[in-house]
């Protein structure tokens, strides 16, 4: 059986003497060199990036009831000596915001957003939260760092651990109340994200029975029997609008994340600048976004 040391001296004698374009390896970098990490400066600072962010792709965790998302190679190496992918998905996949137009129709889509609405001043708060339990007005008010006019408001529940293609990361998280959308948008603030799958309650939205004026059945319908045995309450008693959160902030021009995490557990109980911008997609109704924190160092 060959060594490696043996197989590599085979490799290189073996290997094409020009990739394609016909440009000599001698003016090829290395792989090391595409993963260096560098400093970065932000207005003659320097400063440490920290990646908020959830991954998308096939086999990420989606809402119950999306298609998967297709990829197709059109070039490949074998065959182009180019990789070239074709992606099929819908927008509401790894971290993601929803444009205005997603909740009412007439409010505006997501190549209309002023780009000051993703970027800022912000406070990551921690706000631990269980199954079901709802992220109130009270939790926001004692909340440290205290949240501020013009705050990017990121709200860390400690659920993003759960991320995974399970019942419990989408059905059985946390959420926020219409209430708290209330006194976000009386505090004034530019954006808000939660690190769980929506800016509402999982039984605010069609997980569970929406009112009946929408005529549509519940993407999972036992979550409400669960409930019920569970606390006594119906679930349209004790959550009578559908998706309120969504629609007052959207509607107020609070634009807001969904599935944070990455190490956002870096970034918690600390102010920090946010930029989360989604693609400039025409007549978008929602986009994928990188979700950065930027640290001074």
């Amino acid at each position: 059986m060959a060594s490696c040391d043996g197989l590599r001296e085979r490799e290189k004698l073996e290997r094409l003497p020009y990739l394609h374009g016909n440009l000599p390896y001698e003016y090829i970098g290395k792989q090391e060199m595409c993963l260096e990490v560098p400093e970065v400066e932000f207005l003659g600072r320097k400063v440490e990036l920290v990646d908020l962010t959830q991954g998308y792709g096939s086999g990420a965790p989606l809402w119950p009831g999306f298609s998967d998302l297709e990829v197709r190679r059109t070039q490949y190496h074998a065959k182009s000596k180019a990789l070239t992918q074709w992606i099929t998905h819908n927008m509401y996949q790894g971290t993601y915001t929803d444009a205005p137009i997603h909740v009412e129709e007439e409010f505006p889509y997501i190549d209309k957003i002023p780009l000051g609405k993703y970027a800022g001043k912000a406070v990551v708060l921690d706000i631990p939260k269980g199954k079901w339990q709802n992220i109130t007005p009270e939790d926001l008010e004692k909340a440290q760092p205290s949240i501020e006019s013009g705050d990017i408001v990121i709200i860390h529940t400690g659920w993003h651990k759960f991320y995974s293609d399970t019942v419990k990361y989408f059905a059985y998280s946390p959420g926020m109340n219409k209430e708290a959308a209330d006194w976000l948008v009386k505090k004034k603030v530019k954006a808000v994200g939660v690190d769980h799958y929506g800016l509402d309650h999982p039984l605010a939205t069609h997980i569970v029975q929406p009112p009946a004026e929408f005529r549509a059945a519940p993407i999972l319908p036992w979550i409400a029997d669960e409930y019920k045995k569970a606390t006594g309450h119906d679930v349209l008693k004790d959550f009578p609008y559908w998706e309120p959160v969504h629609r007052i902030l959207l509607t107020h021009g609070i634009m807001g994340w969904a599935n944070v995490g990455g190490d956002v557990d870096k970034v918690v109980g600390k102010r920090c600048t946010i930029i989360g911008t989604p693609t400039k997609w025409l007549r978008g109704d929602a986009s994928n976004v990188r979700l950065i924190a930027i640290l001074e160092k």
